[in-house]
């Protein structure tokens, strides 16, 4: 963890002023922010308590900076490789994405503009790991966003759980090739074909 002597002094062709500190530095704020649940100055305030303990000259990005600089970090999460074939579960859920405030709500109640996103997630069933994410509008159903999940996940899949609403044709169809087991229940009134049958 190096703060005061992670100075990034290479030009980055962009314009504006060189970042100071590295995205380590800001990346170790922004894990202890999350893992603690603090707000932004209490992180601070703890790192600056950390190197003053080490009895080390470093200094600690502001408040400022890590709220500036944590929108544009990539974080790539370690995936454990499993020896085993995965179980993928899938499914999705929403996400409210410009809330309203409790105040407006309950003097005028819900407005018909609110904006909503759909989460869909692709997880190991034995270790509860996500393994696919993709982010879609509420125009996309389920079914749809299979293959997007299916593309993003490299070991080898033995088996695809998921509910109802992937009992499609073009879901089979992406988990055919990647030769698993589709554990889908029917729909109602659905019609067994061939071409589905794994």
């Amino acid at each position: 963890m190096c703060f005061g002597h992670g100075i990034n002094p290479t030009s980055t062709g962009k314009r504006g002023k060189p970042t100071f500190y590295t995205d380590t530095a800001i990346l170790c704020m922004a894990t202890l922010e999350e893992v603690y649940g603090l707000p932004l100055r209490a992180t601070e305030g703890l790192l600056r308590s950390v190197v003053r303990l080490l009895g080390v000259e470093l200094s600690v990005p502001c408040y400022t900076t890590l709220c500036r600089r944590r929108r544009a970090l990539e974080v790539e999460l370690p995936r454990r490789q499993k020896p085993e074939p995965l179980h993928l579960a899938v499914d999705s859920t929403g996400i409210k994405v410009y809330g309203e405030g409790e105040w407006k709500v309950r003097q005028h109640g819900w407005s018909r503009r609110r904006t909503w996103r759909k989460l869909h997630l692709g997880v190991d069933e034995a270790t509860h790991e996500f393994v696919a994410v993709v982010v879609s509008t509420n125009d996309f159903k389920d079914s749809q966003l299979l293959p997007d999940l299916l593309e993003q996940v490299e070991d080898e899949i033995q088996q695809v759980s998921a509910d109802g609403a992937y009992d499609r044709r073009n879901c089979y169809d992406a988990i055919r090739p990647r030769e698993a087991r589709a554990t889908i229940p029917p729909q109602k009134r659905a019609k067994r074909s061939g071409s589905m049958a794994t």
